[in-house]
């Protein structure tokens, strides 16, 4: 995990379970882990969705952007697997009902 990524106090990385078939191809193209993260930028609470903002904000300073049509601002469900069984941090986007019969 590259420092400027990591929190100074926790140790642990979070996993994402994607549902875009964007994502999914492109995971299956490379055939190993992708690292993200959201684009919260500098000043901002919420994250860049528009794919036109993205552009006009990043076109210079990144290789590639991905047109996937706008993304929203539903959260993700966030679930703590570092114990015997799986808690809820924060319920969000995501049906985790099966998970939880784990």
């Amino acid at each position: 995990m590259p420092r400027r990524l990591q929190h100074p106090q926790k140790k642990t990385i979070g996993l994402r379970i994607p549902d875009n078939r964007i994502a999914l191809s492109l995971l299956e193209s490379l055939g190993e882990p992708l690292l993200s993260t959201s684009l919260i930028l500098p000043g901002q609470e919420l994250p860049e969705t528009e794919p036109d903002a993205i552009r006009e904000l990043l076109q210079n300073q990144v290789d590639l952007i991905i047109d996937g049509g706008a993304g929203g601002h539903i959260p993700t469900t966030v679930l703590d697997l570092t114990s015997g069984s799986p808690t809820v941090i924060r319920v969000g986007k995501g049906d985790i009902s099966q998970l939880m019969n784990i």
